[in-house]
């Protein structure tokens, strides 16, 4: 299988894949090691846990990740990245209304255990005067701006940019995110969101006042789960902040925005949890269809969060949201849940290399994808091994053999082969970047870049 041909890739998300060792459907608490191929180069994919919202099952923490797709498309196997489930009908809305009901059952029966528990042990006390709240008066209305630096003030400035993508096409139909880049109407979407519309399928875009609009496809790069749609008849919409991704750091408040299980609008909000994480999500065993240089964090991301905004506390989109861990789940039938939620591990692709991909999108109608030319598999001792060199590729012309282990890229270590592609996608064509091999070869490659024109 080679990268260089996204087209044979399934889609991610929507497809429903075998759960493998490194899926992010799996189960695997400890992450298996990465094994997979680098971007342009053919590749030896093992079993990935990242679900891109059911991406492949290659991942370099063999655990399961899973696309956070569009609801009512419920990705298989063991990444959930935002994905987009295939022949499968997006839920009614009803479905978010039985959630809420049972909660608020849930919520009377604990509420009446405790007021009449909290009767009787204040009917014990004797005579004398009691306080009621009930006869307070209100307090007086919150006035002013949301503090700097809130989550409040983050929702305030971002939530009018955010869309939710409502999709349908023959393999099925689900709901997304996206975010407004344009106010003429680009919108920023992950591939596995929009893809079931590519080629005949329809796109809705629902803004937060509530008005639609019809969307287009503009263009998609499934190897980084991005692309670009364009709402039609609109004018003067609000776009978001680009903040950067080169500086983030650990332990940083994050928030993020979208339209879990239908319910759009949703807020949530937590730290970024760790940096430049390989996360292999969506197609099926052996193929490598989206590895990405992850952005981990703990806010919470259902199905639904896919495409949305992972934004800093000024209220700088930083991310996309595009896949979660997702722990096998069992049913009666001892096969693995079709649905799952934030269990506190989520990924969102960079907006440093998003932003790169929207814009040549945008300008040519395609995508570029970084590559070397070279296939690869994780080495037994740690890094990436060569295990093919395509004639003329920028890895050949650069001294890369077969039998090299790839440890670092200029100050970047490589502990698997997922990493490498990973490090490679996130950089820009013809970009000059040093190998250190395992023999402590350095070696300088000027990347390549090709346009992807998946199907």
């Amino acid at each position: 299988m080679t990268e260089n041909d996204p087209q044979n890739n399934p889609v991610p998300g929507e497809q429903s894949g075998q759960p493998v060792t490194p899926a992010p459907h799996d189960e695997p608490s400890t992450p298996p090691r990465g094994n997979a191929a680098v971007s342009g180069e053919q590749v030896y994919v093992a079993p990935s846990p990242w679900s891109p919202q059911q991406q492949p099952q290659q991942a370099p923490y063999q655990q399961q990740y899973q696309h956070a797709a569009p609801y009512g498309q419920v990705p298989q196997g063991n990444t959930s990245v935002y994905a987009v489930p295939p022949q499968q009908q997006a839920p009614k809305k009803s479905g978010a209304g039985k959630l809420v009901a049972g909660v608020a059952v849930l919520a009377l029966l604990v509420g009446g255990g405790a007021g009449a528990l909290g009767g009787y042990l204040a009917g014990g006390g004797g005579t004398g005067s009691s306080y009621n709240a009930l006869d307070a008066p209100k307090p007086a209305k919150q006035t002013g701006n949301a503090p700097a630096g809130s989550v409040e003030s983050v929702a305030q400035k971002l939530s009018p940019s955010v869309v939710e993508l409502q999709v349908s096409g023959s393999r099925g139909a689900g709901e997304g995110s996206g975010f407004v880049l344009s106010a003429d109407g680009y919108i920023l979407t992950n591939n596995h969101v929009v893809e079931v519309a590519a080629n005949g399928g329809q796109i809705q875009a629902v803004f937060r006042d509530g008005k639609k609009a019809v969307a287009q496809i503009v263009g998609r790069d499934p190897t980084t789960d991005i692309a670009v749609v364009k709402a039609t008849g609109v004018a003067n919409l609000v776009p978001v902040e680009l903040g950067r991704s080169d500086d983030l750091a650990v332990g940083q408040g994050v928030v993020a925005i979208g339209s879990p299980f239908e319910l759009a609008g949703t807020v949530t909000s937590g730290i970024v949890s760790s940096l430049h994480r390989p996360v292999q999500a969506g197609g099926s065993s052996g193929d490598q269809t989206t590895v990405m240089d992850a952005v981990q964090t703990d806010a919470a991301i259902n199905p639904g969060n896919s495409g949305g905004p992972l934004a800093n506390m000024q209220g700088q989109v930083i991310g996309i949201n595009s896949a979660i861990y997702s722990p096998r789940s069992a049913g009666s039938s001892g096969q693995q849940g079709s649905e799952s939620g934030s269990v506190g591990i989520g990924f969102a692709i960079p907006i440093d290399q998003a932003r790169r991909t929207a814009d040549d999108i945008i300008k040519t109608g395609k995508a570029k994808q970084t590559f070397i030319g070279a296939g690869v598999k994780p080495a037994e001792q740690g890094g990436a091994s060569i295990i093919s060199v395509e004639p003329g590729s920028p890895a050949e012309q650069g001294g890369l053999k077969v039998g090299d282990v790839v440890v670092k890229i200029d100050d970047r270590m490589i502990d698997d082969a997922d990493a490498l592609i990973a490090a490679v996608r996130t950089r820009a064509p013809n970009e000059k970047v040093k190998f250190t091999t395992a023999d402590q070869r350095v070696l300088e490659i000027t990347l390549g870049g090709k346009d992807i024109e998946p199907k």
